[in-house]
């Protein structure tokens, strides 16, 4: 039985069973989101993918959020929401990488990766999910940077320089062959996360983008990349700090160094 679903921009997305069923887990690092979670999580669990599965990596927030991330558990079912209460704020890819540590320990057979702010839409996350069955992919990425793709309107000209800058910068000095080398928004096969061993990942911060995709690539994993809107946050504050920004720009070098 195929299952026809309609994905942003009008496209139809088909997804046959078993696929429909399969065991998706979305991790979401959260610090301070409260304001967001709930409606990312309506916003999932309301999708045409029966085993989709929220699991809420909270840092301990101040405002809540683990609270209410409890409460979202307890509204939905612990097999629909779990939550995992970290004792601090550690950073986004530590809160990676023990949310996907956890969901490959529990059986996931896909592991997705995105932003609790609701600037990735969870509606493209069927049309990724067929895009990686039909092409055999390992990854697929929601890209900013290819055709098709756009910005939020509510982004400045700075933020936007800077933002490409960045990528552009990684991309030269990396040669990764993506156009997205800095993407937050992923969807995994578990066997990927196992061959590039997601769990000895050492980068926090958003240069944890770069070290996973640096290591895919080195062992010649399968990227396929698909055009999504990127929305501004819709509440809340952005976590990219100076020292954020200044270890995302280091991590080339030290992953060039590394392989040599």
């Amino acid at each position: 039985m195929a299952v026809r679903e309609r994905a942003l921009g009008g496209n139809a997305v088909e997804l046959p069973e078993p696929w429909r069923s399969a065991a998706v887990t979305v991790v979401l690092p959260t610090y301070n989101e409260a304001a967001n979670l709930p409606v990312i999580a309506d916003q999932l669990l309301g999708l045409p993918l029966t085993g989709l599965k929220i699991l809420v990596a909270d840092d301990n927030s101040p405002d809540g959020t683990g609270q209410v991330a409890d409460e979202l558990a307890e509204r939905y079912g612990s097999d629909k929401v779990e939550v995992m209460h970290r004792p601090g704020k550690q950073g986004l890819g530590r809160a990676y990488v023990d949310g996907m540590c956890h969901a490959i320990a529990a059986g996931a057979e896909f592991v997705v990766q995105m932003d609790s702010d609701l600037s990735h839409s969870p509606d493209y996350l069927p049309q990724m999910l067929g895009t990686l069955l039909a092409s055999n992919a390992d990854v697929v990425i929601g890209s900013r940077y290819v055709s098709g793709a756009s910005l939020a309107r509510e982004w400045s000209w700075h933020r936007k320089a800077l933002s490409g800058f960045a990528n552009t910068y990684v991309r030269v000095l990396l040669r990764l062959g993506i156009r997205d080398v800095t993407a937050g928004f992923k969807l995994w096969r578990t066997s990927a996360l196992e061959t590039i061993d997601v769990a000895s990942v050492q980068s926090n911060g958003y240069s944890f983008q770069v070290e996973m995709n640096y290591r895919t690539i080195q062992h010649g994993l399968k990227v396929v990349e698909l055009p999504i809107h990127f929305a501004d946050r819709r509440e809340g504050e952005s976590k990219m700090s100076v020292k954020v920004q200044l270890e995302s720009a280091l991590m080339p070098f030290v992953l060039r160094r590394r392989a040599r």
